[in-house]
């Protein structure tokens, strides 16, 4: 069933513009519909699915059509309004669910949605249940009788919950006394979970960001716009600010300077604080964006390294794989595996402060101790989808560019998985250099393969 081609499903869940196809009312009741089916079906017994969303305005109508199509398979839903993704995946594990479903197009702009699921224990579902899922939307939706009929309640200490969740991945004894925080939780559903969580533990918070009105979503705020972040942390002379993203589960930092903490770099401060802490977690899965500064930082530590496909999903795989607890993206979407099932920006925030507590040393202090490498990419458009991988002279120009870097560089070809778009990129020491070495390998992709067949 694995090997059979999806028709809904991506990487990440269902996703795309509000109004077209699957994107619509119609089908999202058809989806719980089939939902309900797959994961009621098991053993007879009465079970219950858990729905939250971020702050989108068609989030409201998503999540009565999916309400809908539960309840008429006969299962009841547990409705926890606006909360981040990686809240969704613990409250589904701790209430013992059988699966979570989020409302969210994550860092998109409000006129996008989409659907992810979890499984009874928060992990994102694996390929034949969303093949089963699929199965059944192939089918006409049918209502249960009326005594069996699902359900559906509110969680009322929803929010309550994971703030106490997120505090307890830090211990009972660290304290942000002292410490003054800008967050920016980008109008989605941090905006009233954040702050609580960052109070609560004694920092001075200001934050912004947290005035949805279901269309200013990830509008020129949170983790994918960190300027405002920058200059807020500068004008409240605070120690240090903290983004995320429409729902949750990425988080980009900024240190005292104003100057912007990527990914890369706060996994590398959470490496570096359980290496010196002693703590066992294996090594460090990152993605083929990741940055070599990392890899080399890391390889001081001797902490193993490995990178996968850009995108979480084989980031989680390959830390499951290797039975390690910590990767991620540059992006900022953390995975700390002992702590949570997904990427969660408010736990990954809170180990990167962590140790600047533990330290006693600014996040740029800490940050200093990696030496990012300047990257440069250029897109190169095809008439075509082409095979990059058996043309000859394109194999031998990336070899070239590659002797010209030296060990403390690299190349990467990456097809986009969307459009006939090449894109190349090249990391080195001197950022004049990478961009003339990306330019002119680029050059030669687009000679080569725009009359390839």
């Amino acid at each position: 069933m694995g090997s059979r081609k999806k028709q809904y499903f991506g990487t990440d869940g269902i996703r795309g513009t509000v109004g077209a196809a699957p994107i619509t009312p119609d089908f999202m009741l058809k989806l719980g519909w089939a939902a309900g089916r797959v994961f009621g079906s098991d053993d007879g017994a009465r079970k219950k699915i858990i729905i939250g969303k971020d702050t989108r305005i068609s989030g409201y109508m998503f999540e009565a059509a999916l309400e809908a199509g539960l309840a008429a398979a006969g299962v009841d839903i547990h409705l926890t309004g606006p909360m981040p993704t990686p809240a969704i995946a613990y409250l589904t594990r701790t209430l013992r669910a059988q699966a979570g479903i989020v409302i969210s197009a994550s860092h998109n702009s409000f006129e996008d949605n989409g659907i992810k699921f979890f499984s009874s224990s928060g992990t994102k579902l694996p390929d034949e249940v969303e093949l089963a899922i699929e199965d059944q939307l192939a089918k006409d939706v049918s209502t249960v009788p009326s005594t069996a009929l699902g359900k559906a309640r509110r969680i009322t200490d929803a929010a309550g919950r994971y703030i106490e969740f997120c505090k307890s991945t830090v211990g009972s004894s660290l304290k942000f006394n002292g410490m003054k925080i800008v967050l920016d939780c980008a109008h989605g559903s941090t905006y009233h979970i954040a702050p609580a969580v960052f109070e609560e533990l004694g920092a001075t918070v200001k934050a912004i960001g947290i005035k949805p009105d279901g269309l200013n979503i990830n509008a020129s705020s949170g983790s994918t716009a960190p300027e405002q972040l920058s200059a807020t942390v500068l004008e409240e002379k605070a120690d240090l600010g903290i983004a995320f993203d429409g729902d949750g589960d990425r988080v980009v930092m900024v240190d005292h300077k104003g100057q912007i903490v990527d990914g890369d770099e706060i996994l590398y401060v959470i490496a570096r604080e359980r290496r010196r802490q002693k703590i066992d977690f294996g090594g460090v899965v990152g993605t083929a964006m990741s940055n070599l500064g990392l890899e080399l930082a890391l390889d001081a530590l001797d902490v193993p390294f490995v990178r996968t496909k850009v995108g979480d999903r084989y980031v989680m795989q390959e830390m499951k794989q290797r039975s390690w607890n910590l990767g991620g993206e540059s992006s900022g979407h953390i995975i700390c595996l002992d702590i949570n099932t997904t990427g969660d920006g408010i736990v990954s925030s809170l180990q990167a402060l962590a140790a600047v507590v533990n330290c006693n040393q600014p996040l740029a202090d800490l940050t200093n101790k990696m030496h990012k490498l300047p990257q440069f990419m250029v897109n190169v458009r095809l008439p075509r989808r082409v095979d990059i991988s058996a043309n000859k002279a394109v194999l031998a120009a990336v070899s070239d560019v590659e002797s010209r870097l030296g060990k403390n560089g690299r190349v990467l070809l990456r097809p986009s998985g969307t459009e006939p778009v090449v894109r190349v990129m090249v990391e080195g020491e001197d950022m004049n250099t990478v961009e003339s070495l990306a330019q002119e390998l680029a050059d030669v992709v687009s000679r080569e393969l725009a009359s390839a067949d």
